[in-house]
């Protein structure tokens, strides 16, 4: 076994967000995640290498399940399909709507109290 020390790694985002209660009014939140990896943890291509060379299918597709997929999904790469363009803050576009609507309808989501939408600051 190889002990290796390996960069940390972290994801940063900074955006601004309207306040669902006040008009126009705009929050800063930031998002900070960071993974530590253990000392002896591999890295993921060496981990698929590692298991590869010693045999091991566990993270591998068998090439029949590969060649099924490619058979199924490959004909509907190449249709033409129409695109419908629709606006913004819309559930898309009318011309598709009854292709995919579902028995009933669709359940348009609703604040009923202040509490379900909120804005987590800093």
């Amino acid at each position: 076994m190889r002990f290796r020390i390996s960069p940390e790694m972290t994801i940063a985002l900074a955006v601004s967000i309207s306040s669902p209660t006040e008009t126009g009014k705009r929050e800063a939140v930031e998002l900070v995640a960071s993974r530590h990896p253990f000392l002896d943890e591999m890295e993921a291509y060496e981990r698929v290498l590692t298991d590869a060379m010693a045999g091991d299918p566990t993270l591998f597709a068998r090439q029949d399940y590969v060649e099924e997929a490619w058979r199924i999904v490959d004909p509907v790469l190449k249709m033409a399909t129409p695109v419908y363009p629709y606006d913004p803050h819309t559930w898309g576009p009318s011309e598709v709507e009854s292709k995919v609507v579902p028995p009933g309808g669709w359940d348009i989501p609703i604040a009923e109290e202040q509490e379900d939408f909120r804005v987590i600051g800093k």
